[in-house]
């Protein structure tokens, strides 16, 4: 039989991975860094493969390490449940979550399944409302952690996710063609919609904002009843969507960040329990365009996303 893997090289593995350093892993594993090079020798030597290539001063994953990126992460997840699900000194009481609608239709159920099965004491409760309103209710202390857009001028919160943001149009109309391009946005103080209108404006577009709606919900069937364009975040496209380019008239657009905000004075057990899982499932997410493909209909183009492989800075050459 052969010989398990060895569950804290994993750990190491993922920290190298997640701090983009050797030292700075180190430092997050509290090991030397010539242990943690040791780890990650004898990894590669256990699974046969090479985890890291060189590419100038820098390593990258190989493709053999982003494979084992994700075993790596779902053994450790398991690991971790598993000694939880035992332990007698279970968390208890609640805690408040706030999260927009799009990202708690897409994130949600795999945060709460994992984090109710670790943690059945503890009660949760979820409200979903617009990032700026979140952070508002969090400084108020009516929640305690807040999955929001990150958006550096006006919050402070902790990135744990980036993914791209689309123009998208219903699979099935052409009113993404029309001379004064019909637009589904938030209100006006939404980053998105003011996003959307100035990319419009240096692309030379005519617009003109037809549905306004805090509501992911209301913005998706207005797309996709053909009678608007939105821009949206990856984890919000729905099947019925076409994802539109610089080829249709709509400029590129920056990726969308997801951040977490946490209160100050709030349980640390529990906001460090829950932000661990809402980050670890972020992590895990398939991305839009690997096994989980948008609807497109882009004549000559793809909507596929291309999946960079991580750099690595300062892994020593062994």
């Amino acid at each position: 039989m052969p010989a398990p893997l060895d569950i804290d090289q994993l750990q190491t593995f993922v920290a190298i991975v997640d701090t983009g350093s050797f030292t700075r892993a180190a430092d997050k594993v509290f090991k030397t860094q010539s242990a943690v090079s040791m780890q990650m020798r004898r990894l590669e030597e256990r699974v046969g493969k090479t985890l890291f290539v060189r590419d100038g001063r820098l390593n990258r994953l190989s493709e053999d390490g982003e494979r084992m990126l994700g075993y790596a992460r779902r053994i450790i997840r398991l690991n971790n449940e598993t000694i939880a699900a035992f332990d007698d000194q279970q968390l208890e009481g609640s805690i408040r979550i706030g999260t927009p609608d799009d990202y708690a239709d897409r994130y949600m159920p795999g945060i709460i399944a994992r984090f109710a099965k670790t943690n059945p004491n503890v009660e949760l409760y979820i409200e979903c409302e617009p990032s700026a309103e979140l952070a508002a209710r969090l400084a108020r202390g009516e929640l305690d952690v807040a999955l929001v857009t990150h958006n550096p001028r006006e919050r402070t919160s902790e990135v744990v996710r980036t993914e791209p943001l689309y123009w998208v149009t219903s699979m099935n109309h052409t009113v993404h063609e029309d001379a004064v391009v019909p637009l589904a946005v938030g209100r006006r103080s939404c980053n998105w919609r003011n996003l959307a209108c100035t990319a419009l404006d240096s692309a030379g577009r005519d617009y003109q904002v037809l549905f306004t709606s805090w509501s992911a919900t209301v913005v998706a069937s207005a797309v996709l009843s053909g009678l608007a364009v939105s821009l949206l975040p990856e984890c919000a496209v729905r099947p019925g969507m076409r994802i539109l380019s610089p080829a249709d008239g709509f400029p590129s657009l920056q990726p969308a960040q997801i951040g977490l905000m946490k209160r100050p004075g709030a349980p640390a057990a529990l906001v460090n329990a829950i932000c661990g899982h809402i980050a670890a499932s972020l992590d895990n997410i398939t991305p839009v365009g690997t096994d989980e493909k948008p609807m497109s209909a882009m004549s000559g183009s793809s909507s596929r996303r291309e999946l960079r492989r991580p750099d690595i800075d300062a892994v020593p050459a062994w």
